[in-house]
């Protein structure tokens, strides 16, 4: 009687790879979900503040910088874009396509922290840092700050994300380079690119809330303005 041989992949209780993958699908769902509820939060508390003092968040957004903000959304779909040829990769069982677009993401992820870290200094230069220092011109001064705390909140929890997805892509490159996965075994790789891409949703959310809003101001208000 022969006996078969289990995938040294595949925990012991589970069946089979496939439900393996399919267990490990339904939770990576299930903590975007929360994710969702989380920054769900964030976006209520930023539409409430945001029609409470409408002139003050415009104020606010006209000292952000968008021309690195768009740069910054760009870089992050590309990152999509690399993640999904990661993951196409990892179905084929292409080795080397696959560590070379993880470390392609990895390394578009690096440009968009390194960006994010060129704004916060020039805000923390500019005293734009939420507290007693604070300093900020015009009869919205006070509103402006809960603008600023609202988005250095968001934001920087948004790039936090980001260092846990680089830190996991990382690992996911070590693995990979051993040949840890195949076509018959990816599942790590495709539920971290679902937490990729709703990484970088956010950021499509983040980027026209904040960036521009000022400049949408001028011709009009809207969402709340009065």
């Amino acid at each position: 009687m022969s006996v078969a041989v289990q995938h040294r992949d595949l925990a012991h209780h589970f069946d089979s790879l496939e439900q393996q993958s399919e267990c490990f699908t339904l939770g990576m769902w299930v903590f975007l979900v929360t994710e969702v509820m989380f920054f769900g939060g964030l976006f209520a508390a930023y539409a409430v503040y945001r029609f409470q003092h409408f002139e003050a968040f415009v104020a606010g957004s006209r000292q952000l910088d968008v021309a690195l903000g768009a740069i910054n959304t760009v870089v992050l779909l590309l990152s999509s874009l690399t993640m999904a040829l990661a993951v196409h990769d990892a179905h084929a069982g292409k080795k080397r396509g696959l560590v070379a677009n993880l470390l392609l993401t990895i390394f578009l992820c690096s440009v968009f922290l390194g960006i994010k870290f060129v704004e916060y200094k020039a805000k923390f230069d500019h005293h734009l840092i939420p507290g007693a220092g604070f300093q900020f011109e015009g009869p919205h001064a006070k509103a402006a700050q809960l603008f600023y705390l609202l988005y250095f909140i968001m934001t920087g929890t948004h790039a936090l994300h980001m260092v846990v997805g680089a830190g996991i892509l990382a690992v996911l490159v070590a693995k990979a380079a051993r040949g840890r996965y195949s076509a018959e075994f990816s599942s790590p790789i495709e539920v971290t690119g679902l937490y990729w891409h709703f990484v970088d949703l956010i950021w499509i959310f983040l980027f026209p809330l904040l960036y521009l809003l000022g400049g949408h101001a001028a011709g009009g208000h809207f969402m709340g303005g009065r």
